[in-house]
């Protein structure tokens, strides 16, 4: 159990309400949009599957990548990998296995999201390495999240869809206008060892400046989907609250002050997800009801 505790610790378990709730969403929105129906279970259950895999790998695989990166920066150093707690044998049969659920769940899906489970894989692995040669690092983690709602909804439907896009498109802009905050606190540590990240490249305050820019397009993003999804006054409330927490999110931090950067990548940020999921989720039963 100690193990396991170690694992579920190295890949952040607790960071899944980031991206299962959009999986979530994705499969609903495309169900109603598809077949005017719930989901069924099964679909529900291999999603569940397909996203458990895919984020133990991605994250499993960020941590192996990044592991001599990691024992440098005083912030990351005491993780499981550069302090011993877990070894690399260990950590690449976890990979392993996380990627033989992913494939299994996409096969029980349907065939398409078997063919593209590949594409994934290769964001899953990309990621990590981007941060060695581009700035633009937050934007193709943001992709890799986006997969998520955009394969639950293939998962569905079996087509790529407008809305599908849409919704994915937002993800992306969230996941990399949080991100972008995130990256604040390593700014020094990355100018030192040559790494890439828009607060080093652009300092602070413009890559605040282009987190906020990105959360605006998510907003604009979430507004489009009801022209192509019957959606309605409920939904929009829940855009409304989570364009509130992301205003909320940008006040409490500063190039000056980022004393609450938990505060604003952590906490707002699972409430966001949880936000769109509860107020899309009740729009679609009330119509369904």
């Amino acid at each position: 159990m100690s193990k396991v505790r170690l694992f579920l610790e190295m890949i952040k378990f607790e960071h899944t309400i980031f991206a299962l709730p959009y999986a979530y969403i994705g499969m609903i929105m495309a169900s109603f949009y598809k077949n005017g129906d719930w989901p069924g279970w099964g679909i529900f259950f291999w999603i569940t599957m397909a996203m458990v895999g895919a984020r133990s790998a991605a994250m499993a695989l960020n941590r192996l990548i990044d592991m001599k990166i990691d024992a440098k920066n005083p912030r990351t150093a005491d993780r499981e990998l550069p302090r011993g707690a877990i070894s690399i044998l260990e950590t690449v049969a976890f990979i392993v296995l996380s990627l033989g659920l992913l494939g299994v769940s996409a096969w029980m899906l349907n065939p398409l999201c078997f063919y593209l489970m590949p594409v994934a894989v290769f964001f899953l692995v990309l990621y990590p390495y981007t941060k060695r040669f581009t700035w633009a690092c937050h934007l193709i983690l943001g992709i890799t999240d986006g997969l998520a709602p955009l394969g639950a909804w293939i998962a569905v439907t079996g087509s790529f869809d407008l809305p599908g896009l849409l919704l994915a498109g937002a993800v992306a802009a969230w996941i990399a206008a949080f991100d972008i905050i995130y990256a604040c606190q390593d700014v020094d540590f990355d100018l030192r060892e040559g790494l890439h990240s828009i607060p080093s490249r652009f300092g602070i305050a413009g890559g605040l400046w282009i987190s906020r820019i990105l959360d605006v397009a998510t907003i604009v993003l979430f507004l489009l989907i009801p022209l192509y999804v019957q959606l309605g006054w409920i939904y929009l409330i829940g855009v409304a609250v989570v364009a509130v927490l992301l205003v909320y999110e940008h006040l409490i931090i500063s190039s000056h002050d980022m004393s609450r950067i938990d505060i604003a990548f952590f906490k707002v940020n699972s409430i966001v997800a949880t936000v769109a999921f509860v107020f899309t989720f009740t729009d679609i039963a009330w119509r369904l009801v």
